[in-house]
């Protein structure tokens, strides 16, 4: 299970929302200067987005994505407001490992599957959801578009059905609702997804310890596993270390 230490970027600085809410961030200084922080500390890929781009489009600092990209020496995926193929050529041709897209892929499929068979295996679609109850009363899981301010109308498990048959990267699956508070991640629900999904599957939302990652570790059987995990918060502030999290994702 690899290990991708998030930096999210909003206004030039590296920060961290509170359940994708844009008015709750802790900030936590330069990018470039975090992301060189932890490569020096044992990192060895970063997650990077840029929450100005997701939320209201264009390319703010596109110019940070790629300095980090080409200062670390570290394979970098990089997402938030990738909508387009342009978008995606000008940081994959400059720099960036892998892309990670996500209102495209629930609003202009054709757009994804597009980008997949022009960089097979270094696009990956980031899902995002909120849990609230159906029109059942049972729980559903719910994708949110454009940086999480919007709902996208497409239940997770249908969304992860559509990406059946396309050259991807993987799948990126956020608990919005965990996200950057802590709480554990939802295991019962990323086993409900490993059962289904039909490409890698990397897990972002709620780590907060040492325990949570081995234990998203030991999700699944076989080869129906998780292929890596994004973590935020829990580094930036100093709970857990990047050697903490290496040995526990990849001993």
């Amino acid at each position: 299970m690899e290990l991708w230490p998030a930096i999210d970027i909003l206004g030039g600085r590296c920060v961290r929302l509170f359940q994708g809410e844009f008015s709750s961030g802790t900030v936590y200084g330069d990018p470039l200067e975090q992301a060189e922080a932890f490569v020096a500390a044992g990192a060895r890929r970063l997650h990077v987005v840029d929450l100005d781009a997701a939320r209201d489009g264009g390319s703010p600092n596109r110019h940070l994505v790629l300095r980090i990209a080409s200062a670390t020496g570290v394979p970098v995926q990089a997402g938030g407001g990738v909508r387009d193929e342009g978008a995606a050529a000008a940081l994959l041709e400059g720099g960036v490992a892998r892309v990670v897209v996500g209102t495209v892929a629930v609003e202009r499929p054709e757009v994804l599957a597009g980008m997949a068979e022009r960089w097979p295996g270094r696009v990956l679609v980031g899902l995002d959801h909120r849990t609230s109850a159906g029109p059942d009363g049972a729980p559903r899981r719910e994708v949110a578009v454009r940086g999480w301010t919007a709902a996208g109308g497409l239940e997770l498990e249908v969304a992860l059905g559509r990406l059946e048959g396309l050259a991807l990267g993987g799948v990126v699956v956020t608990d919005i609702d965990r996200d950057g508070i802590g709480a554990g991640p939802d295991l019962a629900g990323l086993e409900r997804v490993l059962a289904v999904a039909t490409v890698p599957v990397l897990a972002s939302g709620g780590v907060a310890c040492v325990s949570d990652l081995a234990s998203l570790a030991g999700l699944g059987a076989g080869a129906s596993r998780l292929a890596g995990v994004i973590v935020g918060r829990a580094l930036l502030s100093g709970k857990l270390s990047i050697p903490e999290a290496v040995a526990a994702c990849e001993p």
